[in-house]
């Protein structure tokens, strides 16, 4: 900040990211690596009238930190005018800091991270029919990042993350399905068990042999809890401050109304202890709180930083997300409220429709809400689960998708996005 000030800029924010990993990798019993990785970066962002500039470098001598600033400064004076970057206010800025429980001082060395590996893909081996493994592994992380900013903005805070995964193969008359499991936590304790992960991974592999074609036509589509979320995602795009400034959302005129179902309830809450998403301050400085989006189905707001913001005339809503380059709003922990159905009850009385356990690829037109994706999973006939189903397409059109929308209650809470089961009604199936 200090280099910049000297160089020319009238005002500037900073940010320092620090991380170290550790990763061990198996496959068919044999350790396949075994990396250490530590990385540094600094981002610069400077104003110089209405323009802004952000250089990143991850040198950190006096001199190349006098070229980074001298460099942004110089593109600043440049760049085309910004009526809407700024930093935030003094006033703006987080006075309190909750402890959102971040931190596990645990560090695994390789031996424990090796042992996990191990575990997760001998369970999954062990599952009668499991006949190769595209491996397993396990890692932890620790990653720290500071800001700071010209007007007096400094803090920063250091997150941890702990990871087990494992995938495998079966065959059966010649075709090979592939599937597995994956689990990370902010802390070691929250994270399930290598066992249970790697049984998991052999339970819905063999679950997907004997894979027909989809039938086509309109049917119930039910998303499974591991993909529900990538529903809840586009909404959170939709609803993303920058598209609704430049009008490229298909929510962009839907603010106060009802865009679902009343049974779905959307939140952003960046302050739940032990998730990867929490923070007390975003991007920009700004204090952060818990925030209902959708409300019962009703609109209620939009995920600004201060830009966006400042380009629809709106206050801030502390949902700045940055690396190292220029802040852009995102949500923190993304989460539905549960229904009261399980998975099971929602599929109970749905004569044909698909099960989706998998999503292939993407199509999703946020501006128009068109919605097209490669999936496989399972078929439903007569309220049950009665084949496993491959290479099919499924398509609608997200604004009607949320309007027959009905959430489950069997939601992963250890997520950063938390979503149930989802049950759509009318979609359009196709084998591909």
């Amino acid at each position: 900040l200090a280099a910049a000030k000297k160089h020319g800029s009238e005002a500037a924010d900073a940010i320092v990211a620090h991380g170290v990993s550790l990763d061990a990798s198996v496959r068919l019993g044999k350790l396949e690596s075994v990396e250490h990785s530590e990385s540094m970066d600094i981002g610069l962002r400077v104003f110089v009238g209405k323009g802004v500039a952000s250089v990143s470098s991850t040198s950190f001598d006096a001199e190349s930190i006098e070229e980074l600033a001298k460099r942004a400064v110089a593109m600043a004076r440049t760049a085309p005018p910004d009526e809407f970057a700024r930093l935030a206010t003094t006033d703006q800025f987080a006075k309190t800091f909750p402890d959102c429980e971040l931190l596990d001082d645990y560090a695994p060395d390789a031996d424990v991270l090796k042992a996990w590996a191990f575990a997760a893909e001998g369970a999954a081996l062990a599952v009668s029919g499991i006949s190769n493994s595209e491996g397993g592994g396990a890692s932890f992380h620790r990653h720290t990042t500071h800001l700071a900013t010209s007007n007096g903005f400094s803090a920063g805070l250091t997150q941890s993350g702990f990871s087990i995964g494992v995938a495998v193969l079966a065959e059966k008359n010649g075709a090979m399905e592939v599937d597995g499991d994956y689990h990370h936590a902010v802390h070691h304790q929250d994270l399930r068990t290598p066992s249970a992960i790697g049984t998991r991974a052999g339970t819905r592999t063999i679950d997907r042999l004997g894979a027909r074609r989809a039938n086509t036509g309109q049917f119930p589509v039910v998303y499974d809890e591991r993909v529900a979320g990538s529903i809840t995602r586009h909404i959170a795009g939709a609803l993303n401050g920058n598209m609704i400034a430049r009008g490229t959302s298909f929510l962009k005129n839907s603010m106060g109304k009802m865009i679902a179902h009343p049974a779905l309830h959307l939140s952003d809450d960046p302050l739940v202890k032990r998730k990867s998403g929490s923070s007390p301050f975003d991007g920009e400085g700004l204090g952060r709180k818990k925030r209902v989006l959708v409300e019962d189905g009703r609109l209620q707001g939009w995920l600004l930083d201060l830009a966006s913001a400042q380009q629809l005339n709106l206050a801030p809503t502390g949902n700045a997300s940055r690396g190292t380059g220029a802040p852009s709003p995102s949500t923190s922990n993304w989460i539905m409220r549960e229904g009261k159905l399980s998975r099971d009850e929602l599929i109970a009385d749905i004569k044909q429709g698909f099960l989706v356990t998998e999503l292939i690829g993407s199509s999703v037109n946020l501006i128009t809400g068109d919605y097209s994706r490669g999936a496989a999973g399972f078929w439903i006939e007569g309220g049950e689960i009665a084949y496993p189903v491959t290479e099919a397409t499924i398509a609608g059109n997200l604004g009607d998708m949320l309007r027959h929308i009905t959430p489950a209650n069997d939601a992963d809470q250890t997520r950063t996005t938390i979503c149930p089961s989802l049950r759509i009604e009318g979609m359009t199936i196709a084998s591909a």
